[in-house]
């Protein structure tokens, strides 16, 4: 990928809610995503796993892009539906996503993100999501 577009699309993905989550970027390339959050004791829940939301949301946001490794810059990606399995909880210090492109559509977009809990150097698959998601001309968005 164009050392551009990839430093551009790590600024992009950081910005509003997941910022505010404090997901960073660990590794782009065509088709694939990957992201980290540092697990802080407002990410818990009441049992004092990471809640469910902070999962489906980072599965959902780093699916899109990976999706949005393969549109040009005229296009945004939109997510259109998603589905997330739960395999246990999450109790590690840190989560991982790794998400792929398994359906590179034109428009219509599919990525499947697997969320990791980890634990020193031990990582535990918590979840996987598949993602459909949209490409959306940028002019179509300016209203």
């Amino acid at each position: 990928m164009d050392p551009a577009r990839i430093a551009y699309l790590k600024k992009d993905y950081v910005q509003g809610f997941p910022a505010y989550c404090g997901f960073e970027v660990a590794a782009v390339d065509d088709g694939l995503f990957q992201t980290r959050l540092a697990v802080r004791p407002e990410h818990r829940q009441q049992d004092g796993f990471v809640h469910a939301g902070v999962i489906a949301t980072m599965a959902d946001h780093t699916a899109g892009y990976a999706a949005y490794t393969i549109v040009s810059g005229e296009f945004r990606i939109l997510s259109i539906e998603f589905k997330i399995n739960f395999f246990k909880p999450a109790a590690g210090d840190e989560l991982v996503c790794r998400s792929k492109v398994i359906n590179p559509g034109r428009t219509v977009i599919v990525s499947e993100s697997d969320v990791f809990s980890v634990s020193g150097d031990r990582e535990k698959r918590v979840s996987r999501a598949t993602v459909t998601l949209m490409a959306v001309p940028t002019a179509n968005l300016a209203q």
